[in-house]
């Protein structure tokens, strides 16, 4: 009988402890899941980020960048916005969907914001490398992110007249002094500049300096030419193409040229008409006295 009662006594306290297990397992489950988000803690954070932070262009071409910007944190905050550039460089930030310039920006916690930089150099740059920061800082935090601006050679030269006229009057059978003007607007030396021309047949056209080979960026040189017609050309208006190429850089320019008879073959010319009309005059002499 004490036997019975022990068993029964045994079999009802297992059956207490599972039933309390079944209750007491979950809810503390429960409690700590519950407990778990309040024990993470979210480090802040704001970091750029781009795919091309290094671009090359020609000097005088805007150089433009797409930057992101991301901030991880517990609620919006606004980061001002700042950038650091060479002497002489005009920057500017831009939201990506937008043209107007911004100086702060609010950031949603993971949310990534795109943003454009402008960079426009003001005046002409030696060609070489130019670095762009940018900085975002809210109360101490901040992110920066470094640009590089590639400025690349130009070549480019003008060719003008130096009476700005592209016609002129010469005399057949002489030599005729005209006078071209060559600049460099190029940011590097142009090599090996030759100076050719297309004339008519039996022309000769002469060029000093016959060729530069150093034309250093920003010089000006003044070319002679001398424009030779032959003795015989007839007098009139004729087309000459004058030229300077290079590798790099090639101009041209189509000239008008006058020409006029020597001072000499005009007189021979009245001589004539003179001997012609005294002749005319002796014949009908003659024929009047019969």
């Amino acid at each position: 009988m004490k036997i019975r009662n022990k068993n029964k006594i045994f079999f009802s306290l297992l059956l207490i402890s599972m039933v309390l297990s079944l209750v007491l397992v979950p809810a503390l489950a429960f409690a700590q899941e519950e407990e778990e988000p309040d024990a993470i803690d979210i480090v802040e954070s704001i970091q750029f980020g781009s795919t091309f932070p290094e671009l090359m262009s020609k000097g005088g071409v805007p150089f433009n960048f797409n930057i992101d910007l991301t901030y991880q944190g517990i609620e919006e905050k606004v980061f001002n916005l700042t950038s650091e550039s060479p002497d002489s460089w005009f920057v500017a930030i831009q939201p990506s969907y937008e043209s107007v310039e911004i100086s702060a920006i609010k950031l949603t916690p993971g949310r990534k914001e795109s943003l454009k930089v402008t960079a426009v150099p003001l005046v002409s740059m030696e060609p070489g490398e130019y670095d762009i920061r940018i900085f975002a800082e809210n109360e101490g935090l901040e992110a920066v992110i470094e640009l590089k601006a590639t400025v690349t050679s130009t070549y480019e030269h003008t060719m003008t007249t130096a009476t700005g006229r592209l016609d002129t009057k010469v005399t057949a059978g002489k030599d005729n002094n005209y006078t071209v003007k060559l600049q460099n607007n190029g940011s590097a030396a142009i090599e090996n500049l030759s100076l050719t021309s297309t004339a008519p047949e039996g022309w000769r056209i002469r060029f000093t300096p016959e060729k530069i080979e150093t034309f250093n960026a920003g010089e000006t040189i003044d070319v002679n030419v001398i424009i030779y017609p032959p003795e015989k050309t007839i007098a009139g208006d004729y087309m000459v193409t004058l030229r300077s190429s290079s590798e790099n850089s090639n101009k041209s320019l189509d000239l008008r040229v006058t020409v006029l008879t020597p001072t000499i073959w005009g007189w021979v010319g009245i001589a004539v008409i003179v001997i012609v009309i005294i002749g005319i005059a002796i014949i009908f002499a003659r024929l009047g006295r019969r």
